[in-house]
């Protein structure tokens, strides 16, 4: 049996057999299990229980209307629901008791799964930006995706923070370039050339715009050499460019060529350095939400992670999109956005976020110690029962 599917059904066993249960689930929500027959059962099992069912009056004895109208009330939303599969899902439960836990198994996959999604929407909405030369798509599929995290954040019990994992994610889907690649690498040619001809144009571009937003390395680098000219006051033409250049390696690591700065610098016309410089911040952009989008996707298909470090590195994968999207409203002039990753409250952890977390972790109650303890136990008595074999 798939272990979601057995927990998922589980959970709605256990609530079929005590009710009771539905109070130590209420951070579980119906979108969380994945079969829309089990979201509708469950969303019926809390209104039954919100419109004060008889079967929560606390009888020893549950009575059958319990389970007869919780498949009448979800029959209304979904179809092939029936009542033997009800009482299947009460024998499949093996302890009712242990709902909450059930209830972490559904969540957790919830939680990978809703991320999983989320990075998908992204990644589309980033690659329909960059063909269309927009960024509003993936700033606002960014947004939802960092509220959603901050969500399953609170229903699991944890504290939303970015956490840089220790390694890289093993498969990371790499997507083609976009159809409008061509057209950004000109881009960025042209604004490299009027830079070099028009040297004061680097102060309406150099307070937001940073090599790493060039989609070529070599553009970048040659940025690089243009910023390092003008920070140091020196005068910046295609000789002393070249200079710069040569002086930081590039041409003998077989980054730049002559022959290519010189066709860079020469056949340039009049071009105004602030909207080609907004051009590849456009391009940088959505080229790292679609990086972001791909990573977290990585992270959300490991099994294996567990929900509070996924949903942490998550929220740290979206940190460089976050400081990209800062300089390109600064290059609009807007001001800056709010930060992706909420901060801690002073007071503590809501009071919704502390229940889920002691609902998914009960501690054990402490062994009492006996009322007339007896003779100390010598060292080969004392050993735990499971460490004696017959």
């Amino acid at each position: 049996m798939n272990p979601l599917l057995g927990a998922e059904q589980a959970v709605l066993g256990s609530v079929l057999l005590d009710p009771g249960q539905l109070s130590h689930l209420d951070w579980l929500a119906p979108d969380h299990f994945y079969r829309p027959v089990h979201q509708a059962l469950f969303a019926a099992l809390r209104k039954l229980r919100d419109d004060g069912h008889p079967a929560l009056a606390g009888e020893k004895s549950v009575p059958l209307s319990w389970v007869t109208d919780a498949v009448a009330e979800a029959s209304l939303h979904v179809r092939g629901l029936t009542a033997t599969y009800a009482h299947t899902l009460i024998s499949v439960c093996p302890r009712p008791a242990h709902a909450p836990v059930y209830g972490r198994m559904v969540l957790e996959g919830a939680i990978h799964r809703s991320i999983t999604e989320h990075a998908i929407r992204l990644n589309q909405a980033a690659r329909t930006d960059a063909l269309q030369g927009g960024v509003e798509g993936a700033l606002h599929h960014a947004d939802v995706l960092a509220e959603v995290l901050s969500d399953l954040a609170q229903r699991w019990g944890t504290e939303p923070r970015p956490v840089a994992p220790a390694a890289p994610p093993a498969t990371a889907p790499v997507a083609p370039q976009p159809f409008r690649a061509d057209r950004g690498a000109e881009d960025e040619r042209f604004l490299l050339a009027v830079l070099v001809e028009q040297p004061k144009a680097m102060d309406e571009v150099v307070g937001w715009l940073r090599p790493a937003d060039f989609a070529d390395p070599a553009h970048g680098q040659l940025y690089r050499c243009l910023g390092a000219l003008h920070h140091r006051g020196e005068p910046i033409d295609r000789i002393t460019l070249l200079w710069e250049a040569q002086r930081r390696g590039l041409l003998t690591d077989g980054t730049l060529s002559g022959d290519q700065l010189t066709a860079i610098c020469d056949g340039v016309g009049p071009g105004s350095a602030e909207w080609l410089g907004e051009s590849v911040m456009r391009s940088s952009v959505t080229r790292t939400a679609a990086t972001s989008a791909r990573t977290i996707r990585a992270w959300a298909e490991d099994e294996a992670l567990a929900p509070g470090r996924l949903i942490n590195h998550a929220l740290h994968a979206l940190g460089p999109l976050d400081e990209v999207r800062t300089r390109w409203q600064t290059a609009n002039g807007h001001p800056a956005p709010t930060p992706t990753a909420p901060v801690p409250s002073p007071n503590g952890p809501p009071p919704a976020q502390v229940q889920a977390a002691l609902a998914r972790s009960t501690p054990r109650p402490a062994a009492q110690p006996p009322e007339h303890p007896g003779p100390a136990l010598k060292p080969s008595a004392a050993r735990s029962p499971s460490r004696i074999h017959g």
